[in-house]
């Protein structure tokens, strides 16, 4: 990746997590969500947004309904807010389960710590 893109993919990511965080206003996204990433495509034309939720899988299910539902309005803000960029690019959210599968991986090596205890 080029210094541009990573550039934008970080300007994108902060953007977007400030958009939900203060200007959506769905009921589904009232949960513990974090925008983790954001990978763009090489001409800038599309991009993954990789988002995190605190959750259950219900309520997984319903954040990326509501994002899914809502990417009109996040466009049109990205275009507001960044009218340096000549293309915004479409968004496509994506689940993203690091977060998750780190702590059952430290939850892990927890136990194994305990249990090698004396």
């Amino acid at each position: 990746m080029s210094r541009r893109t990573d550039r934008v993919n970080e300007l994108l990511r902060a953007e977007i997590s400030d958009i939900i965080r203060r200007e959506a206003r769905d009921p589904r996204l009232e949960v513990m969500l974090s925008i983790t990433n954001v990978e763009t495509s090489d001409d800038m034309r599309h991009a993954k947004v990789f988002v995190s939720v605190f959750g259950t899988a219900e309520e997984r299910t319903e954040v990326m309904r509501a994002l899914k539902a809502g990417k009109p309005f996040y466009q049109r803000l990205l275009r507001q807010r960044l009218p340096d960029l000549r293309l915004i690019p479409d968004l496509a959210f994506v689940s993203d389960e690091s977060i998750e599968r780190g702590q059952r991986l430290t939850n892990v090596l927890n136990e194994l710590a305990r249990e090698r205890e004396p």
